[in-house]
Formats: C-alpha cells, sequence, structure tokens
C-alpha cells in the first residue's frame, strides 16, 4: 500500500466504514444479489465492477435501504442499519449519486446546493431568505469550488454540460459533512476532458471521505481507487488492487474480452 494512502486511512479511524455479512436480496425467485460479504475501512476508496446484470445497483440499493437486503447484516461505522430506512441512513453520513440526474434544472447552481445543505441542516424547513453571510451559502460556495463549478455557479442547471451536471451532482452528495459516499457511474457520457476533471475532483475529496465507485469507465475508475471488487452474476468474483485485478487473467477474460490495456 503506498505510504500515502496508509497515512490517510491511519488518519480517519479504525472502526469500519461499512461491512456487509452475508447480503442477499430476491426479486422473487431471482436472487440479484447471493451472500455480499464485504468490508470498507474509513476513508478507503473503492471500485465495484461488473458486467451489466452483474447486481452493481442493486448492491448500491441495499446499502442505502432503497431495496432492504433480503437476509444478511449491514453494518455502518459499526451500527447496525440493516433494517434503518434511507433517511436514517443519510442523518448517519452516507450519501449517494444516482445514474439518471435529480437535479432542480429551474435554479442555479448555488440555489441546488444550497438546499442540499439546508437539507440536512436543522433549519431546513425555514422558508426565510438566505442573508449573506448565512453558514449554509458559505458552505455552498465552498462545496461549489470543490467541484470545480465556481465559473458557473449563478447558471441555470439546464444551461450546464452533461459534465457540469454531473460534477453538481458530487457536490449535492457533498452537503451536510457525509461520511461516506456511493457514486453510480459518474463518468457516464464524459468527453475525455470531463472524464480528467472527474478524477481531479474524485481524488481531491477530504482524506476522511470514503466512497465506493460503480464505474464502466475502467480506466476512471482504476485512477481513483486504492481497492477493487469485482462482481458477476450477483456475487463477488475477485478482490484486489487495481494493478492486481487489471492484470488478472480471469478478469480480462470474464469483463474485459481480453483486451484491455490500462
Amino acid at each position: 500500500m503506498p505510504a500515502n494512502v496508509a497515512e490517510r486511512l491511519s488518519a480517519v479511524g479504525t472502526a469500519n466504514a461499512l461491512e456487509l455479512r452475508g447480503v442477499t436480496r430476491l426479486f422473487g425467485a431471482l436472487a440479484a444479489l447471493v451472500d455480499i460479504t464485504l468490508t470498507v475501512r474509513p476513508g478507503e476508496r473503492r471500485a465495484v465492477l461488473g458486467s451489466n446484470g452483474a447486481g452493481k445497483t442493486t448492491l448500491f440499493n441495499c446499502i442505502t435501504g432503497d431495496f432492504p437486503a433480503s437476509s444478511g447484516t449491514i453494518r455502518f461505522f459499526s451500527e447496525d442499519v440493516t433494517h434503518f430506512p434511507p433517511h436514517e441512513r443519510i442523518r448517519r453520513g452516507l450519501r449517494r449519486t444516482y445514474q439518471i440526474s435529480a437535479l432542480f434544472t429551474g435554479l442555479t447552481v448555488l440555489d441546488n446546493v444550497y438546499l442540499a445543505c439546508c437539507g440536512i441542516s436543522r433549519g431546513r424547513f425555514s422558508l426565510l431568505r438566505p442573508r449573506r453571510n448565512d453558514a449554509l451559502v458559505a458552505s455552498a460556495e465552498n462545496l461549489i469550488q470543490a467541484v470545480h463549478l465556481a465559473g458557473v455557479r449563478d447558471q441555470l442547471v439546464s444551461e450546464l454540460s452533461h459534465g457540469q451536471q454531473r460534477q453538481l451532482e458530487i457536490a449535492l452528495a457533498l452537503a451536510g459533512a457525509p461520511r461516506f459516499i456511493l457514486f453510480d457511474e459518474p463518468a457516464a457520457g464524459l468527453s475525455p476532458t470531463e472524464r480528467s476533471e472527474l478524477v481531479e475532483i474524485l481524488t481531491s475529496l477530504p482524506a476522511h471521505i470514503g466512497y465506493i465507485v460503480i464505474e464502466h469507465d475502467m480506466d476512471v475508475a482504476l485512477r481513483v481507487v486504492e481497492s477493487v471488487t469485482m462482481m458477476h452474476n450477483g456475487r463477488i468474483f475477485k478482490e484486489g488492487r487495481p494493478e492486481e485485478i487489471e492484470s488478472d487473467p480471469e478478469v480480462q477474460e470474464l469483463y474485459l474480452g481480453g483486451g484491455h490495456h490500462g
């Protein structure tokens, strides 16, 4: 493990951020997830890779509570959240982005991020207009800066490029001091330039924030994580460091068709 990664992980505590034990999810007779056991440390950045139908998004839905696990247990920073509704998991610091954008396109970038900050603050039902020195406005400004959108802070979201909208989704996920984020295909539909920007944003997130990224773009995924879990047919197929996974013959055969070169 590189020294900078080891330092980052040692700085963020010892209890596991996420612990899945024997998690299975059934849809009728179909087993979408089978006996998933997975441990992610605080501050760890991991990719979950696999072809369509491997169970990646169902895994995210079980972790967030959108689809409760049919069996098994899910612990978040040592607390058993298996039966918690999604909003209780959010309150404990779990965030998620989705494949399909859920942005307020008729509002500005700043308004979107400000509303996200309000949504997780104690005064979230206040109808008063924010003052210029409002702490939440300052938080929103900082998040906009972190995702490289300061130049378009006052633009309507409907006027943003697809890549800028994906960056804005990351800002919303960062609202309210999350402890762990699930990124669902953040590079989908991005140009090469936008993908480079995404890599820069993800690698420069605060050290204590761990994440799992589901990604079809293996080149992006392997540049922003230190560990990889491969899924196949609802099961964990292989785990390892990015360089181990990339050079593994079975992975290349299954997922890359044998022809990927990093």
